[in-house]
């Protein structure tokens, strides 16, 4: 069964569920931000995935970080799963732009995460809803 890996569930908003993933907004405001975690249990890697699922991430990954671009204005967007930290597969979607606090190197371990307030979480949660519609 699956089961969210418990620093996920600390680190993030459940914004809402795709065809395979739960979608997540990360906890730190400085960039916009969002993983989407294929609700497959066991699964560490993209490999591990039926080629179904596989080719489901990839369109919803696609989708997801088309909308982020537009929504969003960025320089770049930045697609990782690494999970050197959390084994659980995940698939970070982070818009970047020139110049904001990592530029240009990796955002993680650069500064401590800048938390949502209340205001930014239902702001950022109603520019997102759109793009949450279509994935869904």
């Amino acid at each position: 069964m699956f089961q969210l890996h418990e620093r996920l569930a600390a680190d993030t908003y459940k914004l809402g569920e795709s065809r395979l993933c739960d979608i997540l907004l990360m906890n730190d405001s400085t960039w916009p931000w969002i993983i989407l975690v294929p609700r497959v249990s066991g699964i560490r890697e993209i490999y591990q995935l039926a080629s179904e699922q596989q080719q489901q991430l990839l369109a919803e990954s696609s989708v997801l970080s088309e909308g982020m671009m537009d929504l969003f204005a960025g320089d770049k967007m930045n697609v990782a799963a690494l999970g050197n930290m959390v084994p659980q597969l995940h698939l970070h979607h982070i818009v970047r732009y020139q110049g904001d606090p990592a530029w240009p190197g990796p955002v993680w371990g650069k500064q401590p995460p800048v938390p949502y307030t209340e205001e930014q979480l239902a702001s950022v949660k109603a520019k997102l809803q759109p793009l949450l519609e279509q994935l869904a």
